[in-house]
């Protein structure tokens, strides 16, 4: 039979130094002297190597003979993995994760992916759950007490977040290494609702904006007004945008920075690409929205904004003139939308205006127009009659028995 069992490395009989040999399914000794046993045992089954320090098994202790038998009837089925019993556990769940996150930094033979921080940190929920566990091992129930386990001050959507990302890495654990895929639970969100505001509300916002930054730098100003004008550009994306990008021979920007990672070009106004060009000339690598010289202020002169530092801005203005709860998407993005809306543009042509291809806040915010939701009110019982109504007389129907019957 395939496999044997072994004395530890260097025992030998005590007695007459002879070899301990395997008399299976009782033991191991000498066979001059069977009172002779080894202390430790070698468990041999081709590349798969194990030690052990009893044969038979005990309720605390798991022997040779048992990890041998079970090793053989694996083989039998065709279901041993050798990867299963090494000792860098390369299918530990902890390995996968490192190995995974390793390659989509770098992008090669994986979509490389913008922001790796959330990545790591929706891996590193499973890293503290399950270690180094198998990921074989990883059922259905593991997984549902996974996401059970999870803290409670995550919103659902993070929680969805969270298992689209350990989703795709089963992906790639099955392309990479023939993992089969388990079945994940099922996770409800409903996505939040950002409040916007009216045009005229929004124009205030930027004209208070512009009070308070411009003679700090005036493109915290500029940027705000460019993310209220090109629905089509993220904050994020609008940050990232350099002087090299703006193409002024085809009046418009090339946005490489993009959440689904394909660049895209952005046709812009004349006016504002004068206004870009007014700046001077830079270095072409440069961000355009960068901090400027400030008195004071060291080792951050020439630094790209953050992501947060238009939105501290819109705060700011919002707080000065009384608007609270909106967000830097609703004073700009949004509200602009809705007002392209109002303009007699489809959503269709908005949708299109917006060039992205997840739309999902757009359906949200654009099911139902306040105009088309008051023509349907405008046709229940219970509306306001319209004029010349109120004198109508009633139909007065004559059934088959010749009774009479209103409508």
């Amino acid at each position: 039979m395939r496999g044997g069992i072994y004395p530890g490395e260097g025992q030998r009989c005590p007695v007459c130094r002879g070899r301990f040999e395997h008399f299976e399914p009782l033991g191991v000794w000498c066979a001059k002297h069977p009172e002779c046993r080894p202390k430790t045992y070698r468990v041999k089954f081709g590349k798969i190597h194990k030690r052990f320090s009893v044969y038979e098994s005990t309720p605390r202790q798991a022997g040779a003979y048992r990890f041998l038998i079970g090793l053989r009837f694996k083989s039998d089925e065709n279901r041993l993995d050798i990867r299963d019993y090494r000792k860098d556990q390369p299918l530990g769940f902890k390995n996968l994760a490192i190995d995974y996150i390793d390659r989509r930094k770098k992008g090669r033979g994986l979509k490389k992916v913008k922001c790796l921080r959330n990545l790591a940190n929706h891996i590193n929920y499973g890293v503290k759950a399950w270690n180094n566990r198998n990921i074989k091992d990883l059922a259905y129930p593991e997984l549902e007490d996974f996401f059970l386990s999870l803290p409670e001050h995550l919103a659902d959507k993070t929680v969805a977040n969270i298992k689209t990302t350990l989703h795709a890495f089963w992906v790639w654990c099955g392309k990479r290494h023939g993992i089969a895929m388990p079945d994940f639970p099922v996770i409800e969100f409903t996505l939040g609702w950002r409040k916007v505001v009216d045009k005229t509300t929004q124009q205030a916002i930027l004209d208070e904006i512009k009070r308070i930054s411009y003679h700090i730098n005036p493109k915290i100003w500029i940027g705000c007004r460019w993310l209220s004008t090109y629905i089509s550009i993220r904050p994020v994306e609008l940050i990232h945008i350099k002087e090299e990008d703006f193409r002024h021979d085809l009046c418009g920007v090339d946005v490489w920075y993009s959440k689904t990672g394909e660049p895209r070009f952005v046709p812009f106004l004349a006016e504002d690409m004068e206004l870009a060009k007014s700046f001077g000339p830079s270095f072409p690598k440069m961000h355009f929205f960068r901090h400027g010289k400030r008195k004071g202020v060291s080792d951050k002169t020439r630094g790209r904004f953050g992501k947060d530092y238009l939105w501290k801005w819109c705060r700011q203005a919002c707080q000065n003139l009384g608007i609270e709860e909106v967000s830097l998407y609703g004073i700009t993005c949004h509200s602009s939308a809705r007002a392209l809306r109002g303009k007699g543009h489809t959503p269709e042509e908005i949708k299109r205006a917006m060039m992205r291809k997840t739309n999902a806040a757009f359906e949200r915010y654009f099911q139902f127009e306040m105009d088309d939701v008051r023509s349907i009110y405008s046709g229940t019982a219970l509306a306001p009659k319209k004029k010349g109504l109120e004198n109508a007389k009633v139909l007065k129907l004559k059934d088959k028995s010749g009774a009479e019957g209103g409508i």
